[in-house]
């Protein structure tokens, strides 16, 4: 084992042993929006603050991708989560895209009654971020894009293959895997709770959610960007490479870089170095300046 993997191992055992502490969790509820289905949204602090809209990445869910920061950020934000489709307690479609899940989000935000919102969005979640501002203009006061890119490795055809094998031959592991329906139960141990919030998400659907995730390219329209756009880097990621993660500071005019010292999980595995600089990302995003609303 070379040494650099070595030091990761022994950095996700030791997160996994003594992980980043549940705190100040807020209840959720299952929300229905109206022609598309119910979803788990949770929606915390104060309700006259700017709402950012948290999006997580592939194969969490909304709390598992960002409970850390929570907390830090409803001292002066409201904030609301919601479990994307097929992910977690989501809405049960047959198929899945980020165009759906965009939309999905903008639902979300009319039944709570918020007329514009930052949205931040970890790797995939970056990628819807980036098409709410594309589909329903007018609707974002900021962006806050954190390790994600202008693209996904899932469209090279081999990815696609690798996730659709994975799917294939993870579904008999799937099956025999504990489910639990005590998702709420913040009583238990960290790594308990995130368990089960991860087996929440069918793990034969990553096939489709690399399909999902291959449709996505913004590069032809990063220039067209006119929201304030904070860009976190996460420096050591293996998955989406800092020069991907460039790529959306070179191309969104005066976008923001911040930096986090961790690898593609870092908004959970790393927490501690995460929640500073992501809420310093939300604050540069959030000030927001009106523009001509884009036909």
């Amino acid at each position: 084992m070379s040494p650099e993997l070595l030091q990761r191992t022994r950095r996700s055992v030791r997160h996994l042993v003594r992980p980043y502490p549940l705190r100040d969790l807020p209840a959720g509820t299952m929300l229905d929006l109206p022609g598309r289905g119910q979803t788990f949204v949770t929606d915390s602090g104060p309700k006259d603050a700017p709402a950012v809209i948290l999006l997580h990445s592939v194969l969490t869910t909304g709390l598992l991708c960002w409970y850390p920061v929570i907390p830090a950020l409803n001292e002066r934000y409201r904030v609301i989560t919601l479990d994307h489709r097929r992910h977690g307690r989501g809405i049960r479609s047959d198929d899945f895209t980020l165009d759906d899940a965009a939309d999905d989000t903008v639902a979300v935000a009319d039944v709570l009654g918020v007329d514009r919102f930052t949205a931040a969005g970890f790797s995939m979640g970056g990628g819807i971020a980036q098409l709410i501002w594309r589909r329903h203009p007018g609707r974002l006061n900021g962006m806050v894009l954190c390790s994600t890119g202008p693209f996904f490795s899932e469209q090279d055809p081999r990815a696609q293959a690798v996730a659709e094998k994975v799917g294939r031959f993870s579904a008999p592991l799937y099956k025999v895997l504990p489910k639990s329906t005590r998702l709420d139960d913040t009583d238990a141990h960290t790594t308990v709770w995130a368990f089960r919030q991860f087996l929440s998400t069918s793990l034969p659907d990553f096939g489709m959610f690399g399909e999902g995730l291959g449709r996505f390219d913004s590069r032809d329209w990063l220039g067209d960007i006119d929201v304030p756009t904070s860009v976190l880097v996460s420096t050591r990621d293996k998955v989406v490479p800092p020069s991907r993660q460039q790529l959306l500071l070179d191309g969104i005019p005066g976008a923001r870089r911040f930096e986090v010292h961790g690898g593609h999980a870092c908004c959970v595995l790393g927490a501690e170095d995460f929640i500073e600089p992501f809420g310093a990302a939300v604050d540069a995003a959030s000030v927001h300046v009106p523009r001509a609303i884009r036909s």
